[in-house]
């Protein structure tokens, strides 16, 4: 076991006050003086703090309604009242986890354990601590949102895990950080003062029945709670926003597996509107004749076929003239212009033979061909 966690179970204060001690070298093991915060410890070990032996003691912790006016301190400089004052003396040795200022009131805890302290102060942990705050001004959606949001103070950046407001002047915070006076900070940077402070639990514990100035001691089981439990509201918590009505739907839906699909529309809900029975019905196939289009459609002209299902006889296209013997009959009939042929032509042995034209192999008696355009002759 590491010293410093030791000396805390031995009711000397938190794992970091105990490294103070250690490294002003007040602390002796085994007759040698130790400022190694590294060091381990075992129950072979005689450890001596100013002087005196130390051995852990039985864990103890105890609730405490802190009032106004004190600090949490062993000893002020500066000659105020501290919590020390309010306690028994057997719980003189006990070390507060956390602390509230002197004008602040509520729940703190104290304990000589420091896993307790560990678990319920350090950020990773993610305990809430919840306050009650009345401030100066009234209060708006804009400044609760602005505190969820976060903010940079003198402390370091700040924002709450919850708020909500209450009343007009009155709000509900939850914190998970542990910032110096950070809800004080919070407000006064939006330009509030605040007038009471009040925590009303830490973790699962509430500040509910404890009076102020008074103490009670938590059993094993209840200290247990803050290692197995996820802190959750005590007291009083914000009020649940009312829930929208689920929309309804018109048309009906299958049924899901197990249950009922939705409500169908009723027949009630469809008074004012029209009977479909009205509607024209639309046709079949076979009675498109008294469909849409009425009677005045042209119908089709299937009565010209005959039963076989052949067409009529069409007219025939009349032939181009002088194509056959045939065809003369069919345009321009027997009184049209015939084609000549070659036995109307007659004999043409009888006509004076005129000059031959050459032919394509000599080129003797061709004419000379033409020159090129624009060019000399």
């Amino acid at each position: 076991m590491r010293l410093n966690r030791h000396l805390s179970l031995c009711g000397l204060g938190s794992r970091r006050g105990c490294e103070a001690i250690i490294l002003e070298g007040r602390v002796t093991i085994n007759g040698r003086v130790c400022k190694d915060l590294a060091t381990t410890v075992g129950p072979e070990d005689e450890i001596v703090v100013d002087g005196g032996r130390v051995e852990p003691a039985g864990g103890v912790v105890i609730a405490f309604h802190k009032p106004r006016g004190y600090v949490c301190s062993r000893g002020d400089t500066h000659n105020r009242a501290t919590i020390y004052a309010l306690l028994p003396a057997e719980y003189q040795t006990l070390h507060h986890v956390g602390r509230l200022d002197k004008e602040s009131e509520g729940l703190l805890l104290m304990t000589n354990r420091g896993d307790i302290s560990h678990r319920l102060m350090h950020p990773s942990q993610g305990v809430e601590k919840e306050y009650e705050v009345v401030v100066d001004k009234q209060l708006s959606t804009a400044v609760i949102a602005k505190l969820v949001r976060g903010m940079q103070t003198e402390e370091g950046y700040a924002k709450a895990e919850r708020a909500w407001m209450a009343t007009d002047h009155r709000l509900h915070v939850v914190l998970k950080q542990g910032l110096k006076r950070q809800i004080r900070l919070m407000l006064y940077t939006l330009g509030f003062e605040v007038q009471t402070l009040i925590r009303l639990r830490i973790g699962w514990l509430g500040l509910k029945g404890l009076p102020r100035g008074a103490w009670r001691p938590l059993s094993e089981t209840e200290v247990q709670r803050f290692f197995s439990e996820t802190p959750r509201a005590i007291g009083v918590t914000p009020t649940p926003k009312a829930r929208k009505a689920p929309a309804t739907s018109s048309f009906s839906t299958p049924a899901r597996s197990g249950g009922k699909g939705r409500p169908t529309r009723r027949d009630t809900d469809r008074k004012d509107t029209r009977d479909r029975s009205d509607r024209p019905r639309r046709p079949a196939r076979g009675d498109k004749d008294e469909g849409f289009g009425g009677s005045d459609r042209p119908k089709r002209r299937s009565a010209e076929r005959d039963e076989g299902g052949s067409r009529p006889e069409r007219p025939r296209r009349p032939g181009r003239p002088g194509r056959s013997s045939d065809r003369d009959t069919s345009f321009g009939g027997a009184d049209g212009p015939k084609r000549r042929t070659s036995s109307d032509r007659g004999d043409r042995s009888g006509r004076p033979e005129g000059p031959r034209r050459p032919g394509r192999g000599d080129s003797s008696k061709r004419p000379p061909g033409r020159g090129p355009r624009g060019g000399k002759r």
